[in-house]
C-alpha cells in the first residue's frame, strides 16, 4: 500500500502545481469603468463560457473537486 500512497502524493501535487496556475491565468473579476458605460455587454462578455476564460474557471472547478478529494483520500489513514 506504499507505493499507492506514494503515488496519490504524487498526483495530489501536481493538481496542486495546476491548481494555482490555472488561477494565476485568470482574469480580475473586477469590471472596471467599462461597467458604467456599458462595456461589459459585448459579444465576448456573453458567451464567456466557450471563451478560453470560460475554459479556465471550468478546468479550475474540476481542479478544486480533484484537490478536495485527493485530500480527502489521502487523510483518511487506510494506507
Amino acid at each position: 500500500m506504499g507505493a499507492l500512497k506514494i503515488a496519490i502524493t504524487v498526483v495530489f501535487i501536481l493538481v496542486c502545481i495546476a491548481l494555482v496556475v490555472l488561477v494565476l491565468m485568470q482574469e480580475g473579476k473586477s469590471a472596471g469603468l467599462g461597467a458604467i458605460s456599458g462595456a461589459a455587454e459585448t459579444y465576448w462578455g456573453k458567451n464567456k463560457g466557450r471563451s478560453m476564460e470560460g475554459r479556465l474557471v471550468k478546468f479550475t472547478k474540476w481542479l478544486a473537486v480533484c484537490f478536495m478529494v485527493l485530500a480527502v483520500i489521502l487523510n483518511l489513514n487506510v494506507f
